[in-house]
């Protein structure tokens, strides 16, 4: 009698543990998960503030060549970037350009397509948007429509291509100045009295970019 007694008792506690297991179960399983979308990770800048635009101003050391001598000139250029990932942009210039010799000048528009890795630290060693001197390196290629009041030009429309070195100092999400160097190299444009010569340069560059 007893040991009947003793099985009715534990069979019924076994019906109510498991009746009492079923909310915890399903609490956990149909529980959502919440990924959290914080400006903390290693890609934020890059989804929050993908575009930017910005202008540059150019100081140019022109080089010598063919009974040339250079001459330092200025000019300014408007900037349109994209970055897919923090530390990789995109960039679009547009170049009004003036390059200067002894015997004779040009003017130049180039449009020009750039690649920029900068030497951003991951989120992760750093508060978000706190790093505020951004290095970088970039490659550019482009093309250039050359004329001169002075000579003939015999290839109006000649190929561009250029390395970047430079130091972003970002004033917060939204706004950047821009420090950088640039040497500049034109395929040649035969020039009437300098067929041969190749026009380069070696630019010094400061300006903004506006982050959206």
């Amino acid at each position: 009698m007893k040991l009947k007694i003793l099985c009715g008792t534990i069979f019924c506690m076994l019906t109510f543990a498991a009746n009492a297991a079923i909310p915890y179960r399903t609490e956990h399983i149909d529980k959502p998960i919440q990924i959290p979308m914080s400006g903390n990770d290693d890609q934020a800048l890059a989804r929050l503030r993908r575009f930017y635009v910005g202008g540059m101003y150019d100081f140019t050391l022109w080089n010598d060549g063919e009974d040339l001598r250079g001459k330092n000139t200025s000019s300014f250029e408007v900037v349109a970037g994209v970055r897919p990932f923090d530390i990789f942009r995109v960039e679009a210039n547009y170049i009004h350009n003036s390059a200067k010799w002894d015997k004779f000048e040009s003017t130049n528009e180039i449009a020009m397509l750039n690649a920029f890795l900068d030497a951003r630290i991951g989120n992760m060693y750093r508060p978000f948007y706190r790093q505020r001197m951004v290095p970088y390196v970039g490659l550019g290629i482009g093309a250039a429509w050359n004329k001169s009041d002075d000579v003939t030009i015999e290839n109006e429309f000649t190929p561009v291509a250029a390395v970047m070195a430079g130091l972003g100092v970002e004033l917060g999400e939204f706004f950047a100045l821009d420090f950088g160097y640039r040497y500049m190299y034109m395929f040649t444009p035969k020039f009437e009295i300098a067929p041969n010569f190749s026009p380069a340069g070696h630019q010094f560059r400061v300006g903004a970019r506006i982050h959206f």
